[in-house]
């Protein structure tokens, strides 16, 4: 092999390669470290509200400086939206747990309900995110509204969509908004936390629970003649 071909082997860019792996490896690890901040402060806007959550609370939380913090995140208000975020995907998560495995649309909403009451292990702490913002953000932090209205929207919907799907196929009967009815459900829950929140006690949201399963089954759901009717 001549010399001048040897020098070409030998000039592979492996510096390159190197500094290109270290870059992934850094960005992998800027991202984790940002997901701990998010998953760590979650907590505290969801317990003490935006303005009762202070820097010297977040740092306290992560484990960082207010630079380690704010190299992630342009703002508190940044942080927030996205603790948020994090909140509403694993409370929507556990309000639609296993309803997927469910055939008829009523039973559906009927376990949406269920588990509003009876799925909260693992909930970020502080109750419900959607009251919790909603109210904290009422007179102050419009871009926290804005989330929570969107948050609404995003539950309304999915409740909205499966009382469509049951009226299509016969088990949701025809002269049901679904609209309302979403709104109801929703409306009747989320009312009932802040009731049980300010006695101190379950009964409310029981309350709430039980008189969203007879209204489903006595005021919705198709009765079986109907239904039999319908596919026929």
């Amino acid at each position: 092999m001549s010399s001048s071909r040897r020098l070409k082997c030998d000039l592979r860019p492996t510096g390159l390669i190197k500094v290109g792996k270290r870059r992934k490896t850094d960005l992998r690890k800027g991202e984790q470290t940002r997901r701990e901040i998010i998953r760590k402060a979650a907590p505290l806007f969801n317990q003490k509200g935006y303005d009762g959550t202070a820097l010297s609370d977040l740092m306290l939380a992560t484990g960082l400086e207010k630079g380690g913090i704010y190299r992630h995140f342009e703002s508190k208000e940044g942080l927030a939206v996205h603790a948020f975020d994090h909140a509403w995907k694993i409370a929507m998560d556990a309000r639609f747990e296993g309803t997927e495995e469910i055939p008829n649309t009523v039973d559906r909403l009927k376990q949406i309900v269920r588990n509003f009451r009876d799925r909260r292990t693992g909930l970020v702490p502080g109750g419900c995110p959607l009251l919790n913002t909603a109210i904290d953000s009422d007179d102050g932090n419009p871009k926290l509204r804005a989330k929570a209205r969107q948050a609404l929207s995003s539950l309304l919907d999915r409740m909205q969509l499966i009382a469509e799907e049951g009226q299509r196929r016969g088990e949701v009967r025809a002269n049901v908004d679904s609209a309302k009815l979403a709104t109801l459900i929703a409306s009747t829950l989320e009312g009932s936390i802040m009731v049980s929140r300010l006695q101190k006690k379950e009964g409310p949201r029981d309350l709430a629970v039980r008189h969203l399963e007879e209204y489903l089954e006595t005021k919705i759901r198709v009765g079986k003649s109907k239904a039999g009717a319908a596919k026929s």
